[in-house]
């Protein structure tokens, strides 16, 4: 059993040798190729490795070098946080310091019912007293959704107080600056509004935003990689509050008092609107202006019609019809073309290039003076003031007296007057026949007012103005806009002369219903068609009066203006009786003294 035990461990060398030559070469070459199989996987991964690193170098180039600048800024961004602190606009007075409008803390009310301790129908009773909302409506509203319920837009201080007292989990309290208007709506024409997003968006708190905003630039802090602001980048004076206000020349109590009477007025005589204003001629102030009708800013939201965000005294254009004729009378002797004592013939009819031109009585008054033709309102007689000047010296003096121009009114949209170009004027015996009495072209309600702030300024044109400048608490001028210097238009002697032919149309012309006891007043109607499309609207008038007292002393010019009264309407009628209102209201709160000669003798 051993012997053959070993004889199976143990082959001959001859079946050593038949299997040797069974064995194929490759096996024979088997550890030449492991060995280079492990060299190249040597070299393929020192040709990643090199690969890489070089890769890697040549992205450190780029950031080091080639995007240094980039990724600079792009740190900053990071590292710094530039934030606008809210700072609450500056408050707007009026010129003896009553506030018109002023910020103030106010919240968005928000419900989470999902977040209520409590029955919904207890928070429910609790809110419905200190929001003024019925107890109902609350519970209807917390039962139909678990969380964003907007309860109010507007809850001011002492109610969300009152609310945080509540203790109750589930009521936000989101707190914005609301602007408040104390006035409503006395002066809503001049200061605008500002909106839901502190966005200005009319008036004067559009046109002087830059100043009523007290925090116009970002102040840069720097904060950690989690966006932490490091308290030691906080710039001292970072929320710079002052006290400053913007004061106004509107005297609110000559606001309050003028604005039943025009609203009074336009009601009365059925007209679409009406317009007052008062300036004081001495340097351009602004008084009071009024419109009708009007809204609240503090409800800016709920004014249906968007025509009532304008302020149309000086953004809608109008032809004035007669109230213009003092002022071409002005300029008629100014230029020598006319002289006090001339005498111009009245026929009651004219006819250019097939156009008819009447006097609006349809009378003819043969020959008449200049005062009896602005007394009368003759426009016939004022067609031949005007054929007295030379067309091209005609249309200059248009040109001087700003007609088609701004007032430069610290107001904004403030619309251009229209008028002919001087080669049609010229070449146009139409057109200056009837500029003469006012129509043809076509300026605003404030461009007029100017006008005649010459008459009683003694020929100065001044800038009408709204703003007086910032102040702070104690009255003292941080701020005063610079305005340009009074021009000498016309020469105190001929406004002296053209105040006293008006002067007669108050006494015993078209204007006797401005007459007020005491003082001297000039005046001059207007009785004007308003132009259309491809001509005049049939039936549609605006009627005016422009009244300047006192004629010995003049200083203020009071326009009032009635946008398509109803019925017979004229300026002597509907605007007349408002000027001689609110001559009396101004002489009160100004205080002017009763004139002290009497009021001339009526011509003849």
């Amino acid at each position: 059993m051993r012997g053959s035990k070993t004889q199976r461990r143990v082959a001959s060398p001859a079946r050593r040798q038949t299997a040797n030559r069974r064995r194929p070469d490759w096996f024979d070459r088997l550890p030449e190729a492991r060995a280079n199989l492990t060299q190249g996987r040597l070299i393929l991964v020192w040709a990643i490795l090199v690969a890489g690193c070089t890769l890697l170098g040549a992205n450190l180039l780029r950031l080091q070098v080639f995007e240094t600048g980039f990724l600079v800024r792009r740190a900053k961004q990071q590292q710094t946080k530039y934030l606008r602190p809210f700072v609450p606009r500056r408050p707007i007075i009026d010129r003896n310091g009553n506030v018109m409008a002023i910020d103030r803390p106010s919240y968005e009310f928000y419900a989470h019912p999902r977040y209520f301790k409590r029955p919904n129908a207890e928070v429910a009773a609790k809110l419905a007293p200190i929001i003024g909302q019925p107890e109902s409506d609350l519970l209807r509203k917390f039962n139909a959704d678990k969380s964003g319920i907007r309860l109010s837009t507007e809850i001011n201080e002492d109610v969300a107080k009152r609310i945080r007292g509540l203790f109750i989990d589930g009521l936000e309290l989101n707190e914005w600056q609301q602007r408040l208007y104390p006035q409503q709506s006395l002066l809503s024409n001049i200061i605008g509004y500002v909106d839901h997003n502190q966005k200005p968006q009319a008036g004067l708190e559009y046109s002087f935003r830059h100043i009523l905003e007290q925090s116009p630039k970002s102040v840069r802090l720097n904060r950690t990689g989690e966006g932490v602001i490091l308290p030691d980048g906080v710039p001292n004076g970072f929320i710079n509050q002052d006290d400053l206000r913007l004061q106004l020349t509107i005297d609110s109590r000559l606001q309050r008092a003028i604005t039943p009477i025009v609203n009074e007025q336009v009601k009365a005589h059925g007209a679409k609107r009406g317009l007052v204003m008062v300036l004081d001629a001495s340097d351009g102030a602004i008084l009071s202006m009024v419109s009708s009708p009007s809204f609240d800013p503090n409800k800016y939201y709920e004014v249906n019609n968007l025509s009532l965000f304008k302020n149309w005294a000086l953004t809608d254009l109008y032809e004035p019809g007669s109230t213009f004729k003092p002022i071409v009378v002005a300029m008629a002797l100014e230029s020598g073309s006319a002289q006090m004592n001339d005498y111009f013939y009245d026929s009651g009819y004219l006819e250019f290039d097939g156009w008819p031109i009447y006097n609006s009585d349809k009378g003819a008054r043969g020959s008449i003076s200049l005062t009896q033709i602005i007394k009368y309102s003759s426009n016939i007689g004022m067609v031949r003031v005007g054929q007295a000047m030379k067309p091209d010296t005609y249309y200059s003096w248009l040109e001087r007296i700003g007609l088609g121009q701004k007032t430069g009114i610290d107001l904004p949209f403030e619309a251009i007057g229209q008028m002919h170009s001087r080669k049609t004027f010229v070449t146009s015996p139409i057109d200056r026949a009837t500029t003469s009495f006012g129509q043809g072209f076509s300026l605003t309600p404030l461009q007029l007012l100017k006008m005649h702030g010459m008459l009683a300024s003694g020929g100065k044109m001044v800038t009408p103005h709204i703003v007086k400048g910032l102040y702070d608490s104690d009255g003292k001028a941080y701020w005063e806009p610079q305005r340009a210097m009074p021009k000498q238009i016309f020469t105190p002697k001929n406004t002296r002369a053209v105040l006293r032919m008006m002067e007669q149309v108050v006494a015993t012309g078209t204007g006797r219903r401005a007459s007020v006891s005491g003082y001297r007043v000039a005046g001059k109607t207007g009785t004007a068609q308003k132009a259309g499309s491809g001509g005049y609207i049939e039936g549609a008038y605006i009627t005016s009066f422009v009244g300047i007292f006192p004629v010995d002393n003049p200083r203020y010019v009071v326009l009032s203006v009635l946008d398509e009264p109803q019925g017979q309407a004229y300026g002597g009628t509907t605007a007349a009786p408002v000027v001689k209102k609110v001559i009396e209201i101004v002489a009160g709160v100004e205080k002017v003294p009763p004139s002290k000669s009497d009021a001339p003798k009526p011509s003849q």
